[in-house]
């Protein structure tokens, strides 16, 4: 059940960076959707799309590895030390 949920939640940033190479495309072939009022906002948009989307698959991948130890000393979170 948890790695259903867990497909789940990355299904959904993958279609909205999905969304957003579409929309980068589409102005570089000059269609422009019906909400969208001009090209340039439409490859904005599918920019933010795309980099929010690959964030958010990259950042879950990278929080699941660190909790298993299974990245490199340089992405480890440094471990702070408490003075008395």
């Amino acid at each position: 059940m948890q790695r259903t949920i867990a497909l789940l939640i990355l299904l959904i940033p993958g279609f909205i960076a999905a969304l957003g190479i579409k929309w980068m495309r589409d102005t570089v072939f000059g269609i422009l959707h019906t909400p969208i009022p001009s090209l340039v906002v439409q490859f904005l948009l599918g920019f933010i799309c795309f980099i929010a989307g690959l964030g958010f698959i990259g950042g879950f991948i990278l929080h699941r590895d660190r909790k298993r130890n299974k990245v490199q000393a340089r992405f480890q979170k440094k471990k702070r030390f408490d003075s008395e």
